[in-house]
């Protein structure tokens, strides 16, 4: 894990990946689980016999499941001491680039793209988040997530 002292520290890594997280195990529990949460039980996320003769051989994660693990990547790529809250402020360009097949582990890495200073001492920062899959050559994920970084 990267370690930043304060919110400034981070401004002149813009274009720079300011961290890489520790690898997640996509296992059929946690699919099944976020099929439970969000209501999407279609047969290519929880029918492991069906999904065998599907497209992708077995079943796969679900898109936004792999983006709902953006707090956990962040919480092992790299923290600021300086700061008191990170808040979620949203997403700008989201691609699922390549299915997560169950079995699998990911991992995110941070690229800073934009650093912008916010009233109180605290800065809004985007960044290129790219989901890498160990059972694939390309990423399962590119988000640009928008995270405000308060002291």
């Amino acid at each position: 894990m990267n370690i930043y002292k304060t919110i400034p520290d981070l401004q002149p890594m813009v274009g720079e990946v300011v961290g890489v997280s520790e690898w997640a195990l996509i296992e059929q529990s946690r699919i099944n689980q976020f099929a439970d949460a969000t209501g999407d039980h279609q047969w290519i996320h929880v029918d492991a016999e069906r999904a065998k003769t599907g497209p992708f051989g077995t079943t796969i994660a679900h898109g936004f499941l792999t983006l709902s693990l953006l707090p956990t990547f962040l919480a092992t790529a790299f923290k600021v001491e300086g700061s008191s809250a990170g808040v979620n402020y949203g997403l700008d360009k989201v691609r699922f680039t390549a299915p997560v097949p169950v079995g699998s582990s990911l991992r995110g890495s941070f690229k800073l793209l934009a650093w912008d200073a916010i009233n109180g001492g605290g800065a809004q920062m985007k960044f290129e988040l790219t989901v890498e899959c160990d059972k694939s050559t390309k990423p399962a994920c590119i988000a640009e997530s928008i995270i405000r970084f308060f002291p």
